[in-house]
């Protein structure tokens, strides 16, 4: 095989023994060096493990690790487990995080971790699980890192150095093998410039200033069609395109909008729909309304592709799409971080999307993460990236910002876990604050930060020996358990020293780790509630109550995560033996939304059952298991299909 200049670079590191870091534009060819480690480790009889941030983005490597190295691939994300022995396996990085705390002795015979999209450390909710990672890291290991570009890689590759005091070398790539042209449409107009977008906002528009930042007047503006743009895609073959949007009824919304449009001749027709049919016989969807309502789209070359939708059916969305069959999706920003699934034209709806708390223009590297699917290696001379612009949402100084400045730095989110801190108590006891400054947060920060970061894990310490996890400098039991049981530990916990989840049955197990995961949306009504989950609300609200009034005393924000019973009866019905359809009447959830959180319950319980609790308490699981683990529930059959 022959190598770009910045794969050669990496692999010859990674031949003479180093950990090597790699930042590259997407679509660049990071995953070959990943590859090669994989070929490697294989071929040398080592092992290695492969994280990726996301369980989608696990899956779709399993998938195609799987055809590559028959038999040699491994699967752990909580609620999947196969060949979990095997000499590459694949896992979430909490996944990883947690191996490291509990049970380091697993991966004494892995030699290499390979982790991609490991910018991910900048992520608000979960990027100190990366920065656990790597401050845990076990020394036998080497690192094969792989990141989007990042400003700071060096100081971030100082930073690793600096811990672990082995050799960690950075391989850095700024070009794209497929370039990218950048078109705007604004006030209706197609233009392939940004100061032509200027121009058109000088000549129809009137502008005011603010706080020294540009906006445009709340005037008339020419719509901009998604109909037009897709048109003018056409017209210039300039499909097949990926259309960005920042929510899933928009994307199926703009989907029926271009059933108008017909972009597939008659043998490409007979293919597609052959395809369909055979995958929707495989996965079970041949009767299922959403791949019904899809199939006259999908006829036509277009689909849409979002987290509301069956696991399976967007599985088969991306097999279509890779088949080149589909020429426009419409997707969420997870379709993102897909592998093999570049398009000839990106295309962004808007350029804002919702950050976790607020609604914020694109940062430049999510921007980039998704116009990097444009352009096929070795099919496109160039790629193309079309931006809806409207002014006043989005000025002109930060679309230039947004396309044209600098990718933003990784920046530390550190905020250890109650489960990571009672695993390093237990460790290191009162020295558990001498692990602190190994964090990228004390490297990065500023003094007055690296005190604050220091108080809240002292908090931390301090509301686990108030609420007795640690007595005399030990952990007691209800410690112990809580040391398992990552993001909803102490609510659990309690319950647990109660004695209260010894009482429960199989079916309200599952009620309450349910509801435990459920984030119900804004505005969302509580449906009427069984008895059985009407005394559970009332256990855990007073359970809650009492924990998040000690954390408000410490003032730890956010506090612990509230319980929500919104899907109790769908979950009571399919424990009931209902079908997958009638159950949605009681869902306050899509239907791709109520399978992911029945999934995330399943891991909850499972990583009950793996504490040291009763044999009775056992069983309930493993009962409730059985009974919400099934059919489309069951993640390891969509694998395994």
């Amino acid at each position: 095989m022959i190598y770009d200049p910045f794969q050669e670079k990496a692999i010859n590191y990674i031949k003479e023994g180093h950990s090597v870091i790699v930042s590259a534009p997407t679509g660049a060819g990071k995953t070959v060096i990943a590859e090669y480690v994989i070929n490697d480790c294989l071929e040398n009889n080592k092992k290695a493990v492969y994280t990726a941030p996301i369980k989608a983005l696990s899956n779709q490597k399993f998938r195609e690790f799987t055809a590559g190295f028959p038999g040699k691939i491994g699967i752990l994300t909580g609620d999947v487990s196969i060949n979990a022995d095997a000499p590459i396996l694949i896992m979430t990085t909490e996944i990883f995080r947690n191996k490291i705390l509990e049970e380091s002795e697993s991966l004494k015979d892995y030699s290499w971790i390979i982790f991609d999209e490991i910018h991910y450390l900048d992520d608000y909710e979960r990027g100190t699980v990366w920065e656990e990672s790597l401050i845990f890291l076990p020394k036998h290991m080497k690192m094969l890192a792989l990141s989007a570009t990042i400003p700071n890689i060096d100081k971030f590759a100082e930073w690793i150095h600096s811990i672990h005091k082995k050799p960690l070398k950075i391989v850095k790539e700024d070009h794209r093998p497929v370039p990218l042209h950048f078109f705007y449409q604004c006030q209706g107009k197609v233009v392939d410039s940004l100061s032509r977008v200027g121009n058109l906002g000088h000549d129809r528009m009137k502008f005011y200033y603010h706080r020294g930042r540009r906006f445009a007047k709340k005037e008339h503006l020419k719509p901009n069609k998604p109909t037009s743009l897709i048109k003018h895609l056409l017209d210039n073959d300039r499909l097949p395109c990926i259309y960005f949007c920042f929510g899933r009824r928009r994307c199926e919304y703009l989907a029926e909008e271009m059933y108008n449009f017909d972009f597939l001749n008659a043998e490409e027709k007979i293919k597609i729909k052959a395809n369909f049919h055979e995958l929707c016989k495989k996965f079970d969807l041949t009767n299922e309304k959403r791949a019904l309502m899809l199939e006259p789209l999908i006829e036509r070359g277009i689909a849409y592709h979002h987290a509301g939708m069956l696991p399976t059916l967007k599985e088969v969305v991306e097999r279509l799409f890779t088949s080149r069959l589909i020429k426009v999706i419409f997707t969420t920003e997870t379709f993102a971080l897909g592998i093999n699934m570049p398009a000839r034209t990106v295309a962004f709806d808007e350029l804002r999307k919702f950050y976790g708390r607020f609604f914020s223009n694109l940062k430049t590297r999510d921007f980039y993460q998704m116009a990097g699917r444009a352009g096929r290696r070795g099919i496109d001379t160039e790629g193309f990236v079309y931006s809806r612009v409207n002014p006043h949402e989005v000025t002109y100084d930060e679309l230039k910002r947004m396309i044209y400045g600098e990718p933003e730095m990784v920046r530390s989110r550190f905020n250890v876990s109650y489960a990571t801190v009672l695993n390093l108590y237990e460790k290191y006891s009162e020295k558990i604050y001498n692990i602190y400054p190994y964090s990228f947060h004390y490297f990065q920060e500023k003094k007055k930060l690296h005190d604050r970061a220091l108080g809240l894990m002292r908090s931390k310490v301090e509301i686990l020996k108030e609420l007795n996890y640690i007595k005399e400098n030990r952990l007691t039991r209800k410690g112990s358990f809580a040391a398992n049981i990552y993001g909803y530990e102490l609510s659990l916990s309690e319950l647990y020293e109660k004695n209260a989840l010894e009482y429960l049955s199989p079916k309200e197990l599952g009620i309450l780790a349910l509801a435990l995961v459920f984030e119900p949306r804004p505005g969302c009504q509580k449906p009427q509630l069984s008895k059985a989950a009407k005394g559970l609300q009332n256990i855990t609200e007073k359970t809650v109550k009492d924990i998040q009034k000690v954390e408000k005393k410490y003032g730890i924000m956010p506090p612990s995560k509230a319980y929500h019973f919104h899907l109790s009866p769908c979950l009571e019905a399919w424990m009931d033996g209902a079908e997958f359809s009638k159950i949605l009447r009681f869902s306050v959830a899509d239907e791709g939304g109520v399978i992911r959180y029945f999934r995330m319950a399943i891991q909850i319980l499972r990583e009950i059952m793996d504490v040291r609790v009763s044999e009775t308490l056992k069983d309930n699981i493993k009962k409730a298991l059985e009974l919400i683990n099934r059919d489309i529930i069951d993640a390891e059959k969509q694998l395994r299909t």
